[in-house]
């Protein structure tokens, strides 16, 4: 008896490997082009770690004209959570990488590659196990949990390494026919590698991110094929990046130590293997130690918190872009304008040490990319984000004209407002553009016994009431421009004793009572009960002299 029986027993209606190699062959792409994935296992949330590979992974792939994959890694079937795959989909599309081939929802996919999705792929996985067999360079083994359990116990009291490796492999020299038998006679059994390698030689591998990086040769017989005949991630890892004909692995760092046995495994099944990029993990400062990102501290590790704020996919890919490569910020300030599919990634370039994650400088390029959106695109994505997050909001915005008007404020001139980070802060943003929500913010603050009108330098109950009158009866027009308009509210404020200019009145404070910005204070609070909002002109001339001179009365009303 030799090998072949022995494959032929445990695999009977495994097809010959070259079936696979002629239903995946080469990809037809040009030169360079990178073909790269994610993989990830649908077992619970997306982390922000996942994202930031998948962006990377896919701008190398688009630079090159090649090809960025999906492939779900879900042979563990304890982890696997319902709906897992869609979470994975959905979460990557929401921020623009869908992908070119991969799962399309729970049980479709596209691309000519498939299935995508690993525990779909069992009798591909079968085949290669067989043909390793075959080879004589994989066998069954035997060995119940309670003897594994054992030897590591025993390597643990001799305080030396622990695995299945030489002497402690206990079922790697048991003979063909034994095998055969025990197979026959029913016993569990599961498939493992028999590595060739040897602890104390070395392997050189030059990683496309750490550079060049020595590592012990593997000598570990791993588990390739589980007792429920589904594969490691190992041994499927490998197999899928030869089929799918992948060039380059994008992965985090925590796979590093994972090197030797993956070129190993490469090597044994005559697979060229791929080029491997390890990225170091996105950390965060704590009190000023770094860390990675948890799960279970932050609730930013999770790519739901970006979508469920309302930041914009734009803003988190520019965020991240920037923190991968240290000259993107300098690209993007010599090309405010261009899309960031125009920034040339490069991997060499990538962080060897962990990117830190600043969530403030995260809502900072928020607030740049949305200053960059029209109206219209600014009502849009706030309307679908409150839909779903904030029903108050959605309501608010179902005047469609009436919000774009509001959304229009400030916009589209040299330097747009820039006071809106995330779709989360858009009501906080408009709502005294709203009277109904405005009155009741009012009567609200005014139940509480809270301050409504700060009015600071100007504080006086009689000169605030004439300002505000005056201003109505003599100086509003709904027909001035900008210029006449603020011309007159210097007219309003000399008249009154104000200096008509800041610089007059820094020139000879002891002349006036205050200045022109003070005087405008004293308008702005009484139309929004806010100091600071986007342009007062732009304000009124959506309120109009009706909605205006209300604001002004209830203003006066609650001097008393």
């Amino acid at each position: 008896m030799d090998y072949k029986d022995l494959a032929n027993t445990i695999f009977p209606d495994a097809k010959d490997i070259s079936y696979y190699e002629e239903k995946y062959p080469e990809r037809n792409l040009k030169e360079g082009a990178i073909v790269t994935r994610i993989a990830p296992s649908p077992t619970g949330f997306v982390h922000i770690g996942g994202l930031y590979q998948g962006l990377i992974a896919k701008k190398l792939a688009k630079q090159t004209d090649g090809v960025f994959f999906i492939r779900i890694e879900d042979t563990d079937q304890k982890r696997k959570i319902e709906n897992g795959t869609l979470e994975i989909i959905n979460s990557m599309e929401n921020f623009g990488l869908d992908p070119d081939e991969g799962m399309i929802n729970e049980t479709e996919s596209k691309g000519n590659y498939g299935p995508y999705k690993q525990s779909l792929r069992k009798e591909i996985y079968q085949s290669y196990a067989k043909y390793l067999i075959e080879q004589g360079k994989a066998y069954p083994c035997f060995c119940s949990q309670e003897e594994i359990e054992e030897i590591r116990k025993k390597q643990e009291d001799a305080k030396i390494r622990p695995g299945y490796y030489g002497v402690w492999a206990k079922c790697r020299n048991i003979t063909v026919q034994e095998a055969i038998e025990k197979i026959k006679n029913g016993e569990k059994y599961i498939i493992r590698f028999k590595s060739p390698g040897r602890e104390d030689r070395k392997i050189k591998h030059h990683d496309l991110i750490k550079g060049n990086v020595d590592f012990p040769e593997n000598d570990q017989d791993i588990v390739i094929i589980k007792a429920d005949g589904l594969p490691t991630y190992h041994f499927a890892h490998a197999v899928d990046d030869h089929l799918m004909r992948t060039t380059h692995v994008i992965r985090g760092d925590e796979w590093l130590s994972s090197v030797p046995l993956h070129l190993q495994l490469f090597k044994e099944l005559g697979f060229k293997a791929p080029k491997y990029a390890h990225i170091a993990p996105i950390m965060k400062n704590d009190n000023g130690n770094k860390r990675k990102l948890s799960k279970r501290k932050d609730p930013e590790a999770a790519v739901s918190y970006y979508v469920e704020m309302g930041i914009p996919k734009d803003a988190v890919n520019e965020y991240l872009l920037n923190i991968a490569n240290s000259n993107f910020e300098n690209w993007r300030r010599a090309n405010k304008e261009k899309s960031i599919d125009e920034f040339d990634l490069q991997i060499n370039k990538l962080s060897v040490s962990g990117a830190l994650f600043d969530i403030v400088k995260l809502l900072d390029v928020g607030k740049t990319v949305i200053s960059s959106f029209t109206a219209e695109k600014v009502y849009e994505e706030a309307k679908k984000w409150a839909d779903v997050y904030d029903k108050e909001l959605s309501q608010m915005l179902e005047d469609k004209e009436y919000a774009l008007k509001v959304f229009g404020i400030e916009r589209g001139n040299k330097k747009p407002r820039k006071d809106i980070a995330k779709w989360s802060d858009v009501k906080e943003n408009i709502i005294y553009m709203y009277d109904d929500k405005f009155y009741k913010m009012i009567e609200d603050a005014k139940n509480k016994n809270e301050k409504i009108y700060d009015y600071q330098v100007i504080n006086e109950k009689q000169e605030i009431e004439k300002i505000l009158k005056l201003y109505i009866e003599k100086y509003f027009d709904e027909n001035d421009d900008k210029q006449m308009w603020f011309e007159k509210i210097k007219n309003l404020a000399e008249e009154m004793g104000y200096a008509r200019e800041v610089k007059l009145y820094k020139e000879n404070p002891e002349k006036y009572k205050a200045h022109v910005g003070d005087v405008s204070t004293v308008l702005r609070l009484a139309l929004t009960a806010r100091t600071n909002t986007p342009d007062m002109y732009e304000i009124m001339e959506i309120l109009g002299k009706d909605r205006i001179q209300k604001r002004f009365e209830i203003a006066i009303e609650n001097l008393k």
